[in-house]
């Protein structure tokens, strides 16, 4: 048996709750690991409240970390014992042990934490492919600006540390002074505090009104419109949450009329549909986490009962860096 965070519908913070579940043993392809940390992602709030609709009734969390238990057919990455984390479909996380497809989930170096790997797997692996694979028209090359919103979040911060070893300048934004303050010491080479300025104004002043090659958006509706004006000529809009809620359906002709610029949605798990694609990935973020460039920071912890606190502290804004759930 295990315990588990299972939810029977939609809705807020309240409708999760623990419950008792058989875990068998794994099939082909699979493994079965007990958690010794779980991350928490605003993902995990869009499964619960249903902006991403699943069938019910359903597991939430989509981050961990772990030893591997037993091992599937197949599977010949891991082996019984080792220290592994991962980000990864289904959900279902938010539990002591799981049995899951093995594809996703990576060997953990002896140098990095439990608790490190359970906080950094989704939220670095999201960097990875913002910074190294979605890239504007020509690439991004030292020196050039982006624009990074909620840069004092998990992802952000990740991102200002990222970015700033690539050479990239980074302009974050974050919704107070002390969370633009977070930004700057971990490598934005400016914050913008959006509570109280307009942020589209001062990337243009900042970048001498040129703009942007890049914005990267996980706040949604409220950061939308003005981040299309913040880039330079066939720039590139990379929409990869709706913190905020979602955008609002737009017209593609007012794309031209700003420079021709593009615009996509990421998600991660189109990036890691394969084995070998993760290891590449997940192997780019383990050096630069051992190597010392990025720091992971793990701001807040709540044990797995206290699930619903940790929720509403995340949709308040409440939260800095990383969010862990210890068993």
């Amino acid at each position: 048996m295990s315990l588990a965070v299972q939810i029977d519908q939609n809705g807020g913070p309240e409708v999760m709750k623990l419950v008792d579940v058989t875990v068998g043993e794994p099939g082909p392809g699979e493994i079965r690991i007990r958690h010794k940390a779980i991350g928490l992602n605003f993902i995990d709030v869009y499964q619960r409240g249903g902006l991403y609709p699943l069938p019910m009734p359903l597991k939430l969390g989509m981050e961990g970390s772990g030893v591997v238990e037993a091992v599937g057919e197949g599977v010949a990455h891991l082996k019984v014992g080792d220290r592994a984390a991962y980000a990864s479909q289904p959900p279902g996380s938010y539990c002591e042990v799981r049995v899951m497809p093995a594809k996703c989930v990576c060997k953990l170096p002896d140098a990095i934490s439990f608790e490190t790997g359970a906080a950094m797997m989704l939220k670095g692996l999201t960097v990875q492919y913002l910074l190294k694979r979605t890239l504007p028209q020509g690439g991004l090359t030292a020196g050039d600006f982006v624009l990074f919103h909620a840069a004092a979040g998990g992802v952000g911060l990740i991102a200002c540390q990222w970015a700033k070893a690539l050479g990239l300048r980074l302009i974050g934004t974050a919704g107070s002074d002390v969370k633009c303050a977070l930004a700057l010491a971990n490598g934005a080479e400016f914050c913008i505090n959006y509570s109280t300025e307009d942020f589209q104004a001062k990337v243009k002043e900042i970048t001498g009104g040129k703009g942007v090659k890049v914005v990267y958006d996980s706040v949604g509706k409220d950061t939308w419109d003005k981040s299309l004006d913040c880039l330079a000529p066939f720039g590139l809009m990379a929409s990869f949450g709706n913190a905020s809620g979602p955008v609002a359906p737009f017209a593609p002709g007012i794309l031209g009329p700003k420079g021709s610029i593009y615009v996509t949605r990421q998600t991660l798990f189109s990036h890691i549909t394969t084995r070998e694609n993760t290891q590449e990935m997940a192997d780019d973020l383990f050096d630069a986490v051992t190597s010392g460039k990025v720091k992971i920071h793990i701001d807040q912890t709540f044990p797995l009962a206290q699930i619903q606190n940790a929720h509403i502290a995340l949709e308040a804004r409440k939260t800095t860096g990383c969010t862990i759930i210890t068993l």
